[in-house]
């Protein structure tokens, strides 16, 4: 299964050698695939691998310098087989000929491609690519072999070659190293093939057509709560109301109202396997004026809005229901009620008044309820207590 998430690699750092086989056309894909997901890449060419592609197609497509020579003009300092070195999070090679890879198994360094490599102490994917009589030779086999005791081999399946051909060699697609790619930056993918409904943000109710009733909440929780389940497998949709903050890239239900929020919920529970509810609703809907309100004194007729939570509660069955409860007193008394009243599974509860948690905030301090524990956690980023909750979710 091909990942493409976008910006799901956002921050990470793809260090890409191309060696010079004819399958370093099809690295063209790869570059453009992983700049797509987010990631930063950094090219390295063999002066064969020249002959097949240009640097600068390369260079366009990744929007960084490609280098080739080791001895170039040194116009910054620094040394650019340990920076880049440095800098990657993980060094993949493709094509890996069988020339490259019999340099890197036996330590040859005598290019910027095996030098940087030899210098690199992250993750390290190598993608042979030759023909099949070379695929099977013995040397190849030993070398190979040496590598995967500390490098990951990806082969391609069988398949026709460039020299006509048929058998094994092939490099593997562009979308096989990228989905591999990030499997192995992002290792944990155990919520593939599970839907997670998430709500975040404030609903507002309108006063009249100049001013509305809402909240301080930034929607910060559970926009990181979907980025999180998005990029660990899952299929996410994200009922948002009111957002200070931009969304990951998910399906998103735009909603204004409580009721609006309150109908893209239910309309999506039979979809949904968990449902996270870290919105903040407005409680109470307003008899609402057609025109600016212009009175010395104002008066509101507030009607209950419909409970959320609690229908989801009522109809969730085998469902997971997970929500949050912002307090400012009782705090572990009101969750366990909450945790009774809406039929739900876990209580996220933090108290607002505390310094470090609770709305427009990039941190959170709560207690995780359930009916059998009470936990009280360390202030932490709101995208690292995200991962905590799914992963206690996992547990349920």
């Amino acid at each position: 299964m091909f990942i493409m998430r976008r910006d799901c690699l956002k921050n990470k750092t793809v260090i890409l050698g191309v060696s010079g086989g004819i399958a370093a056309y099809k690295v063209c894909q790869v570059v453009s695939y992983l700049k797509k997901l987010g990631a930063d890449v950094f090219v390295i060419m063999t002066k064969n691998a020249c002959e097949f592609v240009t640097p600068k197609t390369f260079e366009t497509l990744a929007k960084n310098k490609v280098i080739v020579d080791m001895f170039e003009k040194i116009s910054d300092y620094d040394i650019k087989h340990i920076s880049l070195a440095k800098k990657g999070d993980i060094f993949v090679v493709a094509p890996a000929t069988m020339n490259i890879i019999g340099k890197i198994a036996n330590g040859i360094c005598d290019d910027m491609l095996t030098t940087t490599f030899a210098a690199f102490k992250g993750m390290k994917l190598i993608c042979p690519a030759m023909n099949e009589n070379m695929f099977e030779n013995e040397i190849e086999k030993k070398n190979l072999f040496k590598l995967e005791k500390y490098c990951t081999v990806l082969n391609g399946e069988k398949g026709y070659l460039a020299c006509g051909d048929e058998g094994a060699g092939r490099m593997a697609e562009p979308k096989d190293i990228v989905d591999k790619i990030t499997k192995m930056l992002l290792p944990k993918q155990d919520f593939e093939n599970i839907n997670i409904l998430v709500t975040a943000g404030a609903t507002i109710e309108k006063i009249d057509d100049v001013r509305y009733l809402t909240n301080f909440s930034s929607g910060k929780m559970g926009c990181e709560i979907a980025k999180a389940a998005d990029l660990r497998g899952a299929n996410v949709k994200l009922v948002a109301g009111k957002l200070l903050v931009n969304p990951p890239d998910v399906e998103i239900l735009k909603c204004e109202t409580t009721k609006e929020m309150y109908n893209a919920v239910l309309e999506n529970l039979k979809w949904a396997d968990i449902i996270i509810k870290a919105a903040a609703p407005v409680d109470y809907t307003i008899t609402k004026k057609d025109t600016k309100i212009k009175s010395e004194n104002l008066t509101l007729n507030f009607t209950k809005n419909p409970d959320i939570a609690k229908a989801v509660g009522e109809n969730k069955k085998n469902k997971k229901l997970i929500i949050f409860c912002a307090e400012t007193d009782d705090l572990i008394e009101n969750a366990k009620k909450k945790l009774v009243s809406k039929n739900a599974d876990m209580v996220v509860a933090n108290n607002v008044l505390t310094k470090g948690a609770g709305f427009n905030t990039d941190t959170n301090i709560v207690s995780i309820v359930t009916k059998d524990n009470v936990e009280n956690l360390d202030k932490m980023l709101k995208s690292d207590l995200a991962n905590v909750i799914l992963d206690k979710v996992l547990k349920l």
